[in-house]
């Protein structure tokens, strides 16, 4: 077996630039115990405190340590003293023609990256980033044209979602549950925004404990999905520390052309992904995986890559998303026609797999699947071929 692999990817500490005090945010429970005994709360009173600390921040989103009113004074001052809570700050905000919107977010070191929030009726689904950038250069997806820059904290993981929560005036009011005020707004997470997440996959694990702990944002792990291109020795950690629902961007029934869509194909092919896969639900006790395949004209659509597709899918529960390609300027692919989709999706729906043709939402914006690039490095992309052009 191989072993789990790392990135030399740098991961800032948990620390605002100015002050250097600890971020209170992105510590799980036993991290936040430790942090309170460290500044000097009696160890016998520390997991009450932790408690306390939690509802504050992850079930009625409050920033301020003045307002924590079971919390007596003298601790409130030791906590404003010695932590902070920090989000990551929103540079923008657009709302596309159906409802989606994509926020601009400033993390530390002046670097942003993208989340986009996806309304749905009775539901909404957040597109969480994981990375600045991404390594993986998938020849379809905008975003893989992005160099990684770092990996993203557990604080700026989960502050993604605290701050969509803000935005959609979620938060219940002191001392009312989460559901007493109907459906929820932000009801599910999917981790396919920048970057891989599986190539930061303590700091993801630690973000989405976090997210699922039911005393404050409790999603439960049906609730959020991971989608990873294929990092095979840390899919089984996935299922075994998160427990969440697994998404797979398959795209190809090749291994000649998944390796240039997917380039991490070569490292780890299709036939390794699969034995990986085929026991992912039993340890996670998923009902099944989700596969991703974007459909690219005259590359991956023929009706013998689905048939293609059935074969290789035998034994593992699945079910299968069409993602009709999000064109962007310069791709060097097309969308497949909408019979040639429907005609691909027939086989496998016919072969016993749900098939959904996804939906393209918040196109207007760059919002859709595969199109997330920060607005900094498109500018920057954009000056550098203008000077090219120019013979500058």
């Amino acid at each position: 077996m191989q072993a789990p692999v790392t990135q030399d990817v740098h991961t800032i500490p948990r620390k605002l630039p100015e002050g250097g005090k600890p971020n209170l945010i992105g510590l799980t429970r036993p991290a936040l115990h430790d942090a309170l005994i460290a500044v000097g709360i009696p160890e016998k009173q520390a997991k009450m405190r932790v408690g306390q600390l939690w509802q504050w921040l992850y079930h009625w989103g409050v920033r301020d340590f003045a307002a924590m009113t079971n919390l007596s004074k003298d601790i409130r001052a030791t906590l404003a003293e010695n932590f902070v809570i920090d989000l990551p700050q929103v540079m923008t905000r657009q709302v596309s023609e159906d409802g989606t919107r994509k926020y601009l977010v400033r993390i530390a070191g002046g670097h942003e990256v993208e989340v986009v929030y996806i309304p749905e009726e009775g539901r909404g689904t957040l597109c969480v980033s994981s990375q600045v950038g991404c390594t993986l250069t998938c020849s379809f997806c905008h975003t893989g044209t992005q160099k990684l820059v770092r990996n993203l904290t557990a604080a700026e993981i989960i502050g993604q979602i605290m701050l969509a929560r803000d935005d959609l005036d979620e938060w219940p009011a002191q001392g009312t549950g989460t559901g007493d005020k109907g459906p929820r707004l932000l009801s599910n997470i999917v981790l396919m925004g920048m970057g891989e997440p599986l190539y930061n996959f303590e700091n993801v694990r630690d973000a989405m404990k976090i997210a699922m702990d039911g005393e404050g944002i409790a999603l439960g792990r049906r609730r959020i999905t991971l989608s990873t291109s294929g990092v095979v020795p840390e899919i089984a950690r996935t299922a075994q520390e998160i427990g969440c629902l697994l998404a797979v961007s398959f795209h190809a029934t090749t291994d000649a052309v998944r390796d240039v869509l997917v380039p991490i194909n070569k490292r780890w092919n299709i036939e390794a992904l699969l034995e990986v896969l085929r026991e992912y639900p039993k340890v996670s006790n998923s009902e099944r995986i989700t596969f991703e395949y974007v459909m690219l004209d005259g590359v991956n659509d023929s009706d013998d890559d689905a048939h293609r597709l059935v074969a290789l899918l035998q034994g593992i529960p699945a079910k299968v998303n069409l993602i009709p390609f999000n064109e962007w300027p310069g791709a060097p692919y097309t969308r497949s026609s909408n019979n040639r989709i429907r005609a691909f999706a027939t086989i496998l729906i016919e072969a016993g797999y749900a098939s959904p043709i996804r939906t393209p939402r918040g196109e207007d914006i760059m919002a859709a699947c595969g199109q997330l690039k920060s607005a900094t490095e498109r500018a920057r992309k954009s000056r550098a071929q203008i000077a090219a052009e120019a013979g500058l």
